[in-house]
């Protein structure tokens, strides 16, 4: 499975729990350790969770475990490790806090 695949299937998973604002970011060039960043929110603590879940079964069911989950004591933030393509679920206020996509998107700077 390429990391299109992947990231089409984390997608899929996030959709089937309601995720909300799901982006992905292209992060090929600026980063050494994953290919895509997908984001999304959860209302809850408990969505999130589940979030993090779906990714998780989906990816071990199409033979592609995850590499880690980070976060999900608290499920304020939580990160699901696919290798090439990391997930990070967060509720809103944490997801706006961080802002992410900004760090990692358009106007971030390149890695060299």
């Amino acid at each position: 499975m390429n990391s299109k695949q992947l990231c089409d299937l984390a997608i899929e998973a996030l959709e089937d729990i309601k995720g909300i604002d799901i982006k992905v970011l292209d992060v090929v060039n600026k980063s050494s350790v994953t290919d895509i960043m997908i984001f999304a929110s959860g209302k809850t603590s408990r969505q999130v969770k589940a979030l993090a879940n779906s990714v998780s079964d989906k990816a071990k069911k199409a033979g592609y475990p995850a590499l880690g989950i980070e976060g999900d004591e608290t499920s304020e933030w939580v990160l699901v490790d696919l290798g090439d393509v990391v997930v990070h679920i967060m509720q809103p206020a944490i997801r706006e806090f961080y802002n992410l996509e900004k760090l990692w998107g358009e106007d971030s700077p390149s890695a060299t």
